[in-house]
């Protein structure tokens, strides 16, 4: 029998129950909608190819729709260049008489590309992108056009403000708002197939000058965590070095089913999770799918994705298949911590926008199926000076490694005490079904460093000189430590912040976040702690102390304050979430747990003193984040109680009848018949379907009691402790509804069906 690429039947031919052979291009009349689905799925045949790289090598095409600095160098006078160049790379303050010429040529590389608009590109408050488009026309007294495009333009835009989440910095009849171009971020391309748009990456901030976005926190926490690392470089002799830069290499996990099957399920259409499924007879059990073959459907999508990726300049590494079945992982080579958040905002999107151009819809939430694994955005974290050292590497010689642990103990220290930040900097109601189950790091945050590190670690603690079972000796600064080559540690999944060689992995974050969020509070936390260990050095240098000595004592105090935090074994263990508890370690397993952490007394001042947020600022993003989650459960909880009522109980209720009918004309035609089977089977169904219908309504009665007038964080506790549970019964009701009515008229896709027809 001919098959496709998809590796399904090419004629579509399928057996149904009661229905028997349906053969292309018979009627599909009698189909439930989720059979016609699986039919339609089976008859598709392989996109055709639109990527060519014998063609367009990817030397040619990588970055070709970006306003990069290579682009600027051809195009900008030398005086001009070189004045943009010091801001994208030294930091220095724009020079605004720059800003005409670079305007203009930017919009003649645009107009060249195809474009006709341009749109100040922002990330507000939602979490997502945001862009208002104008042409570049401006009208002649002729009556013709002109196009134009000022420095004003490219510096300054104005959206309206009103109804994006402030938090209550901004009423709703306060409109205005800036966007504020980002030079430090590249303008690019997006192309679609009636035009091209020039999109110029922007900060949003309010007409009174609160900031409303993601972007200005994050250049904000960048610029402390450069200022305070070289003030510990200059300690250790380096002077040369102008900027420290966060750099982050963000993995992103995905799932993608067939759009025929997501277009039959309204919970994935807008909650973007099952709220309904049975657990299918296979899962991830057999751990099949784990680095497997890529099928060829999926590899043609990733190819024709990455090529988009590729020409915006986002230098993609590794594809490959998850754990999951459906689930994927894309992942980039490092970059700066602002241009790393810019690209991965680009891949969400276009992993979503291209997966309709191959039938697929992409679905980014933390855990859209129930059972397996969970998606989540790994977030690889160090800091590299601007000759290109990066900080976290190891060294050779007693003056590197000593530098190495200085920094290495001021992100232990920074984990240790601000433990509760990071938890809330990943706090999304997606995660919350994630985090400890399934691969996904636990929500208690601890440090692994590995075997050979956890020993150094050690000694250094206990003030010895010993040579360690891996050889070397560790009086700072004096002797070397042991080579460390690049995978010094076995990886430990189980970890929320793990060293893994020449970085740290954040494996916490959740993959529909914008990374903002995490490395705020990461930038942040680190640059507190290498502050307090640099002032503490200095304090001893000035009296008279050599910087060896003092930074021995120095190392052996703060790691034997903060050992609590590091933890080698599994994360998943009862064990380990007791031993957690002693350490006085928080377990903040939820949104609603964590999201308090925000608005400690602690957290305005670290915040405040490194000039990353005001505590109106601060404040803003507690409430929109329990906001988030609140409309995020409320419109599940609405879903829930439509899905069950109008889609999954008439279904039951159908099922009991036909079988009742069954009963009846069985014990008519044949009296005395053992009918016990099929009695059994008519209570399971009366008895679930009832059940179906007692936990609808009971979750209707606990919606409609949600408290109106109420603070964020009693609403947002009265959904997790009173909606969810509730919302929780229907689903199992309904799940158990599932595999005791007939397969033919289900009408939902199943997880059987989701996750391995493609």
């Amino acid at each position: 029998m001919p098959v496709t690429a998809y590796g399904q039947l090419s004629n579509a031919r399928i057996l149904i129950p009661d229905e028997g052979i349906l053969r292309k291009g018979s009627t599909m009349s009698t189909m439930n909608a989720r059979k016609k689905a699986i039919a339609t799925i089976a008859g598709k045949e392989q996109a055709e190819a639109s990527v060519n790289y014998v063609e367009k090598p990817i030397t040619e095409i990588f970055g070709m729709n970006v306003f990069n600095l290579e682009t600027m160098r051809k195009r900008l006078p030398k005086a001009v260049f070189k004045s943009i160049k010091l801001t994208i790379e030294e930091g220095k303050p724009l020079d605004i008489t720059v800003a005409d010429v670079v305007a203009n040529s930017m919009k003649d590389w645009a107009i060249e590309r195809g474009a006709s608009h341009y749109t100040h590109w922002f990330q507000p408050m939602t979490g997502l992108t945001a862009e208002k488009h104008d042409s570049f026309i401006n009208p002649t007294a002729d009556g013709s056009v002109i196009l134009e495009f000022s420095g004003k333009e490219l510096i300054k835009g104005e959206p309206d403000a009103s109804s994006f989440p402030s938090g209550g910095i901004r009423a709703t009849f306060e409109a205005r708002g800036y966007t504020a171009w980002d030079p430090t971020s590249p303008a690019f391309l997006i192309e679609s197939t009636n035009g091209t748009t020039l999109c110029i990456p922007t900060a949003f901030v309010s007409y009174t000058g609160e900031v409303l976005d993601k972007k200005v926190p994050l250049l904000r926490s960048i610029e402390a965590l450069s200022t305070q690392a070289l003030r510990a470089l200059s300690l250790f002799g380096n002077t040369s070095a102008k900027r420290v830069i966060a750099t982050v290499g963000p993995e992103q996990e995905y799932f993608l089913i067939d759009k025929d099957f997501y277009l039959q399920r309204p919970d994935l259409i807008n909650a973007g999770r099952t709220l309904f499924g049975a657990k299918p007879p296979k899962g991830q059990e057999m751990e099949d799918h784990y680095f497997g073959a890529i099928r060829a459907r999926v590899l043609n999508y990733m190819m024709d994705a990455e090529q988009e990726m590729f020409k915006l300049g986002i230098p993609i590494k590794t594809r490959h298949n998850e754990v999951a079945p459906a689930q994927f992982e894309v992942a980039p080579m490092y970059e700066s911590s602002n241009l790393a958040t810019d690209h991965n905002m680009l891949v969400m999107e276009l992993l979503k926008s291209v997966a309709g151009k191959h039938g697929f819809a992409c679905l980014l939430h933390e855990k859209p199926f129930a059972g397996v694994n969970g998606s989540g955005k790994h977030n690889n974290f160090s800091m590299a000076t601007d000759d290109g050292q990066n900080l976290l590497e190891p060294g050779k010689t007693p003056h590197e490694n000593a530098q190495f642990l200085c920094f290495l103990a001021a992100i232990i220290r920074a984990v240790d005490k601000h433990a509760d930040l990071l938890r809330a900097s990943v706090a999304v109601v997606g995660n919350d079904h994630r985090l400890g189950a399934n691969e996904a790091p636990p929500a208690v945050i601890s440090i692994f460093l590995g075997k050979q590190l956890e020993e150094i670690v050690d000694q250094l603690i206990a003030g010895k000189a010993e040579g360690g079972k891996h050889g070397g000796q560790l009086t700072v600064g004096v002797s070397t430590l042991p080579t460390l080559p690049k995978d010094t540690t076995d990886r430990n999944r189980t970890s929320p912040f793990a060293f893994t060689g020449n970085k740290f992995e954040f494996r916490a974050v959740g993959s529909t976040q914008t990374i903002s969020g995490p490395n705020i509070v990461l930038n942040t936390i680190v640059a507190e702690s290498i502050d307090y260990m640099v002032t503490s050095l200095e304090a001893s240098i000035a009296k008279g102390e050599k910087l060896e000595s003092a930074l021995q004592q120095l190392l052996q105090s703060v790691l034997s304050e903060s050992k609590d935090v590091l933890f080698d074994g599994d994360g998943y263990s009862a064990e380990w979430a007791a031993e957690a508890e002693k350490r006085k370690l928080p377990n903040l397993k939820t949104t609603v747990d964590a999201l308090p952490a925000l608005i400690t007394e602690k957290a305005h001042k670290l915040f405040a003193k490194y000039g990353v947020f005001n505590e109106i600022e601060l404040e803003s993003r507690y409430e929109i984040m329990f906001e988030n989650y609140i409309k995020a459960l409320n419109i599940e909880a609405m879903l829930t109680e439509q899905i069950g009522a109008t889609i999954i109980l008439p279904v039951g209720i159908e099922y009991q009848g036909k079988v009742a009918t069954s009963l009846i004309a069985t014990k008519n035609a044949l009296p005395g018949a053992d009918l016990g089977p099929q009695v059994a089977l008519l209570e399971a169904i009366s008895g679930t379907t009832s059940a179906l219908k007692t936990a609808i309504d009971a979750l209707a009665a606990k919606h409609a009691a949600v408290p109106e007038d109420g603070a964020v964080l009693e609403t947002a506790t009265y959904y997790r402790d009173e909606v969810l549970p509730a919302m929780l019964a229907v689903r199992e009701a309904a799940d158990t509804l599932e595999n005791l009515v007939d397969d033919a008229t289900w009408p939902l896709p199943k997880y059987r069906e989701m996750l391995f027809i493609a």
